[in-house]
């Protein structure tokens, strides 16, 4: 598949703005949150993985289809 025109390859994050008017500091490292993000990926494959084959449907439409 041809890449779309115009892709980005690369998103810079400047955060100084939010630092500056408000004080905002990063809780976590890059390093510390995408360990901790794949961490939790690992430990809750039984809830994102009936996401990915559908099976919550069923739910859904049970609960709000037929308001």
């Amino acid at each position: 598949m041809k890449d779309r025109p115009g892709h980005d390859y690369r998103y810079a994050i400047d955060p100084s703005k939010i630092e500056s008017e408000i004080g905002w500091k990063p809780k976590y490292s890059f390093d510390e949150a995408i360990e901790e993000t794949v961490n939790w990926y690992l430990e809750n494959q039984s809830w994102w993985g009936e996401i990915l084959s559908g099976d919550y449907k069923s739910y859904y439409e049970t609960q709000y289809n037929k308001r």
